[in-house]
């Protein structure tokens, strides 16, 4: 390729990441919780972008509870454990209900809704389903690690005697390993963030904590979609 088409490529990849709103919600997420870490709770322009930022973020969120209500009523994968089941459809029901409580709180933000008092309870509502459905995904991840785990161990046995990083199922394995070990570390920051919005450990988790922390989970965001867009991708131009 010339490089001419190398830059079309990454155009075109830099242009279907901005497409995705998922992908300019954790950009806008990450201008946010920068902005808090910057303002220090304290009033100024660093804490305007983090409030306008905040309530333009909803917008994008507009029933997207739909999708965690579809994986609430989806099949699990054969062979998951009851355990996890349980937590996986307690994280998708629990994300649900915060997405769909949040849309309300946008419309107490923007006016809509005329009850302030009820809008700041549905929010703080909304904010536990956030924090209950972040510790389900913690649950779930220290679970599925050690799932990966044990059978990459079995794996490791039987490839004894072999290069074990040139078959092509451990490969598989140790890369869904690494992947969650990211959502893990992912899932334990927006639970410190959580625990912050709440203000349930005010003097440790401070306005700068939960911006410093919900702006390295909202980096870690942007860096999971563009990798999984990443191999979509590159899965298409290698068909053409």
């Amino acid at each position: 390729m010339s490089s001419l088409d190398v830059a079309r490529a990454e155009l075109a990849l830099a242009v279907l990441y901005l497409n995705k709103a998922e992908a300019r919600d954790k950009i806008c997420r990450a201008i946010q919780y920068g902005s808090k870490f910057l303002s220090n709770g304290e009033p100024g322009t660093a804490q305007n972008v983090d409030k306008t930022t905040s309530l333009a973020r909803k917008v994008f969120r507009l029933f997207k509870f739909i999708n965690d209500l579809h994986g609430l009523v989806s099949p699990n994968a054969p062979g998951t454990p009851l355990p996890l089941i349980l937590l996986g459809k307690s994280k998708n029901a629990l994300l649900s209900t915060f997405l769909f409580l949040d849309q309300i709180v946008w419309l107490g933000r923007t006016g809509i809704y005329k009850n302030k008092e009820r809008t700041e309870l549905i929010g703080r509502l909304s904010l536990f389903c956030w924090l209950g459905s972040s510790v389900c995904t913690t649950l779930v991840e220290i679970g599925e690690i050690g799932r990966l785990s044990g059978s990459m161990k079995k794996l490791e046995k039987e490839l004894k005697n072999t290069n074990k990083y040139k078959n092509e199922q451990y490969r598989t394995k140790l890369q869904q390993s690494n992947e969650r070990s990211l959502a893990l570390v992912k899932a334990g920051m927006d639970i410190v963030v959580a625990v912050g919005l709440l203000q349930l450990s005010p003097k440790k988790v401070n306005a700068r904590v939960t911006g410093a922390f919900g702006f390295a989970s909202s980096l870690i965001s942007c860096y999971q979609v563009i990798i999984c867009l990443c191999m979509n991708f590159f899965k298409c131009i290698m068909k053409i």
